[in-house]
């Protein structure tokens, strides 16, 4: 972090600038942040998003060469990566169907990104995995914290104080049945107040504020070691509004792409990021797709699609480097996201059954 600001891959003009404005380190252009520097040169905000972006990037791969310096560039076989990747842990949805087409839940070290309509339930599965992340590790879970980093204002602590309070009976009730000590023990920490305590939650109202909160995540998570998901609800509602140079949005988007892959491995954490649909307009018809077009549909690991058939909520896992393309249903209850229960057969039915004297209603008498 201490490289001179000279030999930072800039424009010339911008390089002189900043040594004019009393600029000498790359340090100190981070620590002011996009807003300050814009304010103290004389550039647009879009201007220094895009500089502190390029500095940053930078600044971590001479990090990464003076490792690989110390140690020689490390080598490892496929069964090595074979077994890093099996020793990463899942975060659970609550939702058996769900868990099971994703391999298990939502992994640590990758991106997840959930697609779909307002109101068909990406911010509940947020708020159900920023719970579900702190599960202890007796019960199964990952014993993590969460940053929810919120663009749309859809954040509601009332629901996750619900979610949080039925993942604490559900943890009770194992406890109950098994009657282990580790259990019980973990259960003395492991509280509604414990959840909330660990959601760090931040609000961004542009893309500027947005971008600025991705680039120093790495500082807050060095502070935050236990943390093992980041949320970013959601990521394309601050770049579709006021962007005409759509070149620039592009830059940015594939800057902060990077970023956070380099978060999700350096931290050994998941990213999670919701993303708004939109109408592609074809010579015959006309479909719904994930917005910010595809070169971003590059930047996920796993992509969700949620989407209604009629009444049913239904998620698609539709990009996976392990699992095949499958479709399940899905419900939204006071508890959190679940699984569809089978219908109960109710007991107006069984009595027709049963009870052959009845006399079933014919179509005059009902109306």
């Amino acid at each position: 972090m201490q490289r001179d600001v000279g030999g930072l891959p800039l424009a010339p003009a911008l390089r002189a600038r900043l040594v004019a404005a009393g600029f000498q380190t790359a340090q100190e252009l981070l620590e002011t942040g996009p807003c300050g520097l814009s304010a103290e040169i004389g550039i647009s905000k879009e201007e220094a998003l895009e500089a502190l972006q390029v500095v940053r990037q930078e600044c971590h791969g001479d990090a990464a060469r003076t490792a690989g310096a110390s140690g020689a560039s490390r080598k490892c076989t496929a069964l090595e990566l074979l077994e890093e990747e099996q020793a990463q842990g899942f975060i659970i949805t609550f939702c058996s169907a769900l868990d099971n087409i994703l391999g298990g839940g939502v992994q640590l070290t990758k991106i997840t990104e959930i697609c779909g309509a307002p109101g068909v339930g990406k911010t509940q599965l947020c708020m159900q995995l920023a719970v579900d992340v702190q599960i202890p590790e007796c019960f199964g879970g990952v014993a993590g914290e969460a940053v929810f980093i919120d663009t749309e204002g859809s954040f509601m602590v009332d629901r996750v104080v619900d979610i949080a309070t039925a993942c604490v009976q559900h943890c009770q009730l194992i406890a109950e049945a098994h009657q282990e000590d580790d259990h019980l023990k973990a259960l003395e920490t492991f509280s509604l107040e414990s959840i909330l305590s660990h959601i760090y939650y931040f609000r961004c109202r542009d893309y500027i504020e947005l971008l600025a909160q991705v680039y120093l995540l790495p500082d807050f998570l060095s502070e935050h070691s236990k943390v093992r998901l980041v949320v970013v609800d959601g990521i394309a509602f601050p770049f579709r509004h006021d962007f005409e140079d759509l070149s620039l949005r592009t830059r940015l988007l594939n800057g902060l792409a990077q970023q956070l892959i380099i978060i999700a491995n350096d931290h050994k954490l998941a990213v999670v990021l919701t993303n708004q649909m939109t109408t592609r307009i074809g010579q015959s018809q006309s479909t719904l797709v994930p917005a910010l077009g595809e070169s971003w549909g590059h930047a996920a690991t796993v992509r969700l699609i949620f989407h209604w058939d009629n009444s049913q909520r239904l998620a698609t896992l539709y990009k996976s480097p392990s699992q095949k393309e499958s479709t399940i249903p899905y419900h939204i209850t006071s508890h959190g996201f679940r699984d569809v229960q089978p219908p109960a057969v109710t007991q107006n039915a069984e009595d027709t059954e049963m009870n052959p004297r009845k006399r079933p209603r014919r179509e005059e008498e009902k109306q």
